[in-house]
């Protein structure tokens, strides 16, 4: 974890609220099953690294993650202090919270799990909410999940991260033919920075071609070779990002790089 360098907490209504205010267009969270049939908005599989609270998130009920410490397991040093302790209690949010909390915004929703069982629970709950709300979200996660939520509730963009991956396999070896794989259709194309002039057609007539195409182009931060790849954190690599972008920049600090995609 880094030192902070704002007060709020990941996956806090506050917290959305004021990526918004800095220039974000859309918000990805993580949503977590509870025993009781509700979605929590929080990232971690588990309790104990971010909470006063232990044990697998899924396997508890609303009521017991509702009084937990949220900014509980903050530390930026080591464990030598925890500036957070004490100000996230009662901050994990429901997904119908955040969604009542911004009635005109849009989404990306992270099922984190492959579970088909989970696609449809989170259908059954999307399928409460008017249609016109519908048409602000979208939702990622394991393949099989995915499928099941689209087929329960087809109006929603869904996307496999599986199919992710092997779009932009598929499309880096026979892009150039003009062909566009059947997996990068009605997806999100979501490729690293440093990466991205790989891909045929970059910038403006791979991003028209995937428009046509019902997906969108996403641009991450670097790819180092590790298996992962975060957003466009650090404000020097967006010179980087192409000025007439029509697509969208991936980032974990919309605090500095929102005003400045902004101002371009």
């Amino acid at each position: 974890m880094l030192p902070p360098e704002h007060p709020y907490l990941e996956n806090t209504i506050d917290g959305f609220r004021a990526a918004f205010s800095d220039g974000a267009d859309i918000i990805e969270f993580d949503v977590q099953p509870t025993t009781d049939g509700q979605f929590v908005v929080f990232h971690d599989w588990t309790l104990d690294c971010r909470t006063n609270g232990s044990g697998v998130t899924r396997e508890h009920s609303l009521a017991e993650l509702r009084p937990l410490d949220l900014g509980y397991g903050y530390t930026a040093d080591g464990g030598k202090t925890f500036p957070f302790r004490g100000k996230g209690v009662g901050l994990i949010p429901t997904l119908d919270e955040v969604l009542a909390a911004f009635p005109d915004q849009r989404f990306l929703i992270n099922v984190k799990s492959d579970d088909p069982n989970e696609g449809a629970m989170l259908a059954a709950k999307l399928k409460q909410l008017p249609g016109e709300r519908l048409q602000g979200l979208m939702v990622y996660g394991g393949g099989k999940a995915m499928d099941r939520l689209h087929t329960d509730l087809p109006q929603i963009p869904a996307f496999g991260t599986d199919g992710i991956r092997s779009c932009l396999v598929k499309y880096e070896l026979i892009g150039w033919l003009g062909i566009m794989p059947d997996e990068c259709r009605n997806t999100l194309f979501t490729v690293p920075i440093n990466y991205a002039r790989f891909f045929w057609g970059y910038p403006n007539l791979l991003a028209a071609r995937l428009k046509a195409n019902g997906s969108t182009l996403v641009l991450l931060g670097d790819y180092d070779g590790s298996g992962f790849s975060s957003g466009i954190d650090d404000p020097a690599k967006v010179a980087g990002v192409p000025v007439r972008l029509d697509g969208a920049v991936w980032t974990n600090r919309i605090d500095l790089i929102g005003p400045m995609v902004t101002a371009r």
